[in-house]
């Protein structure tokens, strides 16, 4: 499981190491150029900017309150340190964490069903079909 984690944070393919995990910046393949894997049909949905969110929120704040603690910093300086931190923060982890999250959910067999992988949505939009 650690193998496929660490590859997805690397944005290489999961299953082989070799082939790219995206097509853009999160734009994921559809199959891996090396072994096939069919990469596409992982959906990861909302889970990798919760937990960027949930990680860029724990670095900032607690930077922050030691910031607060040390310093008597106005708040247009700590606007000026704290905004772009937090922007290029969740910018440089969204891209791995995606990586991350899509390595474990294909170990552990997450796939999308078959008729949505191949494009086909349910009539009535009612999944219980």
């Amino acid at each position: 499981m650690t193998t496929a984690l660490s590859r997805g944070i690397a944005g290489l393919c999961p299953a082989c190491g070799q082939g790219k995990l995206f097509a853009g910046f999160l734009r994921v393949s559809q199959v891996c150029s090396a072994c096939g894997a069919p990469l596409g049909a992982i959906r990861a949905d909302d889970a990798p900017p919760y937990f960027t969110v949930f990680i860029v929120a724990h670095v900032v704040i607690g930077m922050q309150i030691a910031v607060e603690r040390s310093f008597s910093l106005s708040v247009a300086a700590e606007l000026a340190i704290f905004l772009p931190g937090t922007l290029l923060l969740t910018l440089a982890l969204i891209r791995p964490v995606k990586g991350a999250t899509l390595g474990l959910m294909l170990k552990l067999g997450f796939m999308k069903p078959a008729d949505e992988a191949a494009g086909h949505a349910p009539q009535d939009g009612n999944r219980d079909e």
